[in-house]
């Protein structure tokens, strides 16, 4: 596998060896594979990791097939991909209401990322999870298309430089915005579920604003934090609990009215400003 990459017009100068270990996350081992290989180039020449490099330096890397683990998924249905962005690094996609985000099973051909592999085999590339969705929930999702850039995903989600959007329909007039911070636990009852609680669960932060108030309410959720289920938690925890919801609440409807409606991210090597839309939403 090589990856050509061109340092954006705001990189910091630095040596290779920063670069690598602080800027992309490189795991040591495969530091070491570069470094002894001589599998790293600046501007087309072998570069030593004591040497810098600065903006607009095109720097490759060459890494063997099994530098980096990958764990094998059947491939599922390619033509059920809706892509929202997609370059060389990373891709976008619009998943649909009812399927899972990735198998727990190795028999399971008919999740999010068995479609996937199934998309990206042609151009020999694979899936890698960044982050999920409840199997409930549809709209956009993030998946890294190789291990280099995958941990640099993680930290930009951990450091909260993703921005998602949810749109969700929930039970009740919800007249005002609303920030919700209370902490999520394991309901001991209850495995699949999540509850509120405050003494041992983890920190979780919810913004709602109101888009239509009414006997049902329609809002935007911006999470700040991951947890299991928060969006659902969290609404149901204030009295207004997402229509349509198996586990948490009690108004029918033919899905779960939750819509990861958009999503922003800088991109981790050229820096350009993402922003994708997964449409149809749940009201417009």
């Amino acid at each position: 596998m090589e990856y050509a990459i061109t340092l954006p017009v705001n990189q910091k100068e630095m040596t290779i060896r920063e670069l690598l270990e602080k800027e992309w996350l490189v795991p040591r081992k495969v530091r070491h594979f570069l470094r002894v290989r001589k599998n790293v180039r600046k501007n087309g020449a072998p570069v030593m990791f004591h040497e810098h490099c600065q903006a607009g330096d095109t720097i490759t890397l060459t890494i063997e097939e099994d530098d980096y683990t990958y764990q094998e998924v059947a491939l599922g249905d390619k033509n059920k991909i809706v892509v929202l962005y997609e370059d060389e690094h990373l891709i976008v996609v619009n998943k649909a209401y009812g399927v899972k985000t990735h198998p727990n099973q190795a028999q399971e051909t008919d999740t999010l990322l068995n479609d996937l592999a199934a998309y990206l085999a042609p151009k020999k590339q694979r899936p890698y999870v960044v982050h999920r969705l409840d199997k409930e929930t549809s709209g956009a999702i993030l998946f890294a298309k190789n291990p280099l850039v995958l941990p640099i995903l993680g930290r930009l989600l951990e450091q909260k430089n993703i921005y998602r959007q949810y749109q969700a329909v929930v039970s009740g007039h919800l007249a005002h915005a609303v920030t919700i911070t209370k902490k999520i636990g394991r309901d001991r009852h209850d495995r699949r579920k999540r509850i509120i609680d405050e003494r041992n669960g983890q920190t979780a932060i919810t913004h709602v604003t109101v888009h239509h108030a009414g006997r049902k309410s329609q809002v935007y959720c911006q999470l700040e934090t991951g947890r299991t289920h928060q969006i659902r938690v969290h609404l149901k925890s204030i009295g207004h609990p997402i229509v349509g919801d198996p586990l948490y609440g009690t108004q029918k409807a033919p899905r779960l009215m939750l819509h990861a409606s958009q999503m922003h991210l800088e991109h981790p090597f050229s820096k350009e400003k993402i922003v994708v839309t997964a449409t149809p939403g749940l009201w417009e």
